[in-house]
C-alpha cells in the first residue's frame, strides 16, 4: 500500500506529533511522518524528530512568507499542524488545498479565531461556565479556525474543573482521535 508523506509543523513539546508518530509505527496506516518543521528552534518537537529518525527543519515567521518555504514540502503530500501556532500563508494554503489538518482545542466555532489556542480557549470555557469542551479536527483555509470540520470530540466539565483540568481533559480527546482522523480521511481518498 502506498502511504501519504505528511509533514508536521509545531511550536512546542509535539506531544501530538508524537502521538502520530506512534500511530504510524503501531498500525498499518495511510500515512507516513516524514518531516517535522518548528519556528522555534528550542521547541522539543525537534527533538522527537531526531529520536525517530524524521528530517526536521527550523524557520522563522518571516521565512514562511517567503517563496523558498513551500520548496520545504516539495515531496509531502499533507501537512499535518500539531500545536503549531503561527498563520499558515495564503501561498501554503494555495499549494495544499484541502491538504492542511489543523486541531483546535474547543468545539468550533466557539473560541476560534485569532488568539484563541491553548489556556487562551480553556481559560474562555472557565470564564463562560461551560458545561462541556472538547476539540475540533479541521482542514486549514485562509481564517483562523474556519475550513471544514471533519471531527468533534467533547468532554463533560464540572464547575469545579481548573483550567488546567480543563486543558488535560482536551487533551486526551487530542491524542485519542487526531491520528485516527487522519488515517480515516486519507483512507476515504
Amino acid at each position: 500500500m502506498a502511504r501519504f508523506r505528511l509533514a508536521i509543523l509545531a511550536s512546542g513539546s509535539g506531544s501530538n506529533a508524537q502521538k502520530i508518530i506512534d500511530y504510524q509505527l503501531k498500525t498499518n496506516c495511510h500515512f507516513e511522518v516524514c518531516l517535522i518543521g518548528s519556528n522555534k528552534n528550542d521547541s522539543f518537537v525537534l527533538n522527537r524528530a531526531k529520536k525517530n529518525n524524521i528530517p526536521s527543519f527550523v524557520f522563522s515567521k518571516s521565512q514562511m512568507n517567503n517563496e523558498d518555504f513551500i520548496h520545504h514540502f516539495k515531496t509531502i503530500d499533507f501537512i499535518v499542524l500539531a500545536g503549531f501556532l503561527l498563520k499558515i500563508p495564503s501561498a501554503l494554503i494555495q499549494a495544499f488545498p484541502n491538504s492542511i489538518f489543523n486541531i483546535h482545542p474547543s468545539l468550533l466555532p466557539k473560541y476560534g479565531g485569532k488568539g484563541m489556542y491553548g489556556h487562551h480557549v480553556h481559560n474562555a470555557v472557565k470564564n463562560n461556565h461551560e458545561k462541556a469542551s472538547g476539540m475540533t479536527i479541521h482542514l486549514v483555509n485562509e481564517k483562523y479556525d474556519d475550513g471544514k470540520v471533519l471531527f468533534q470530540a467533547f468532554t463533560p466539565l464540572t464547575s469545579h474543573d481548573s483550567v488546567d483540568e480543563i486543558a488535560s481533559k482536551v487533551l486526551v480527546l487530542e491524542h485519542a482521535y487526531y491520528p485516527q482522523i487522519i488515517n480515516e480521511y486519507l483512507c476515504n481518498l
